[in-house]
């Protein structure tokens, strides 16, 4: 797993920091906060093997490629599935941001999820060093969310932070700047895109795309049956004649077909607090749960925790950039947050 990015990583100057999402990659620099914020899509050309489009643009194209170019998302479930892909996409995403910044040897914090492996942590501090970095560390996702997410991860009581991002659900409870438990459930935006597109497909007779469906649980989704019932248009393929087909979906329908996951989800944080010391648990039901990442703008997913788990349940100030905002205030007071990383000497 070695990223061949050096002659580009070797540009950069200031302290860079990198949230590798399985939807978006962010990139921020110190003292400049998020200088890119673009999907994790790549499109390549199956003929060349030469990328043809990296991020928003090549999101646009999934599902609308000819033959010859494949829009593809080169992380699953939180990690990184073709390492050929991800190199590429890395390669194009640092041209852009260095069109805008002039930097060499950088030190990079990279957030890693939770439960990624030794090996693979080994493999990405490699990569970032050969690259170019003069230091390379790693912090682990709901770490860096729950520090931008405003908690106080130093002080001795129970913190819980639950990060719904495309590809997992990481759930940890913090307390005197470590993870005392933590779960990675790999049920997250992608796989409520999914549940979207069967329903449709069973329940309507039409098939639509990934894109589609994540658009429109953006727009419409619920988790609650008292949330305002609201309506948006859809288009896509009819089963049973092959032509093209506007439907009207409605909250609740969506409701259903991700209310499964949510569930799994809801079932996923109380099985974590069962198993969390019961000093630190009582602190939690006391202050609250703490939603961040991009599930959490589901209408009314928290009512729907608290409801389940009898549980205060807050959503963290722009939930989608906790994470990167978290590892931007790692780059500020590096010393301050040393505890909190990984470093390579830790393998």
């Amino acid at each position: 797993m070695r990223f061949k990015v050096g002659s580009l990583l070797k540009m950069f100057s200031e302290d860079i920091g990198i949230d590798l999402g399985t939807a978006n990659i962010l990139v921020v620099v110190k003292n400049q906060g998020i200088v890119l914020n673009e999907p994790s899509v790549v499109a390549v050309n199956t003929k060349t093997n030469k990328i043809v489009e990296v991020g928003n643009k090549a999101k646009l194209m999934i599902g609308k490629t000819p033959d010859s170019i494949q829009a593809i998302r080169p992380l699953k479930n939180g990690v990184i599935a073709d390492y050929e892909m991800t190199e590429k996409m890395l390669r194009e995403f640092y041209k852009i941001v260095l069109k805008r910044n002039v930097l060499t040897n950088p030190k990079v914090v990279i957030c890693v999820p939770a439960g990624v492996t030794q090996v693979e942590k080994r493999a990405v501090v490699d990569a970032t060093k050969e690259a170019g970095a003069r230091e390379a560390y790693l912090i682990e996702e709901p770490m860096a969310a729950a520090i931008g997410a405003g908690l106080d991860i130093f002080q001795p009581e129970g913190n819980m932070i639950v990060d719904i991002g495309g590809g997992t659900t990481e759930i940890a409870v913090i307390s005197l700047g470590g993870i005392v438990k933590t779960s990675s459930l790999r049920v997250a935006g992608d796989k409520l895109d999914e549940a979207i597109v069967q329903y449709v497909r069973q329940k309507h007779n039409l098939l639509i795309g990934e894109k589609t469906a994540e658009e429109i649980k953006n727009k419409i989704a619920m988790a609650t049956d008292e949330s305002e019932e609201l309506t948006g248009e859809v288009r896509g393929r009819n089963i049973l004649n092959g032509l093209p087909r506007n439907i009207s979906l409605k909250s609740s329908e969506i409701k259903d077909a991700i209310t499964e996951f949510i569930e799994a989800i809801v079932e996923e944080i109380k099985v974590t607090l069962e198993k969390t010391p019961p000093e630190l648990a009582a602190d939690i039901y006391q202050k609250g749960i703490i939603l961040a990442g991009g599930g959490a703008l589901i209408r009314d997913l928290d009512k729907r925790i608290s409801e389940s788990l009898q549980i205060p349940v807050l959503v963290a100030e722009e939930p989608l950039n906790c994470v990167v905002r978290g590892i931007e205030l790692v780059l500020k007071d590096f010393d301050k947050y040393k505890e909190v990383i990984v470093s390579p000497s830790d393998y």
